[in-house]
């Protein structure tokens, strides 16, 4: 999706910051979470974010 805001993400098993436009955004528990894969393996990368973040970036 154009337009999306570039975010920061955190790659725990690397050690390793990086940015990324490139995610999707997912609820649990009434908490919302920008979603991204790594980009040094094959996991994931989550990121807390605010109810109207995940709203504008859905």
């Amino acid at each position: 999706m154009a337009g999306k805001e570039k975010l920061s993400f955190y790659d725990v098993k690397s050690k390793k910051k990086f940015d990324s436009d490139n995610y999707r955004i997912e609820e649990k528990k009434g908490r919302y979470f920008a979603v991204t894969k790594s980009q040094s393996g094959p996991h994931e990368c989550w990121r807390v974010v605010g109810k109207d973040f995940a709203m504008a970036n859905k």
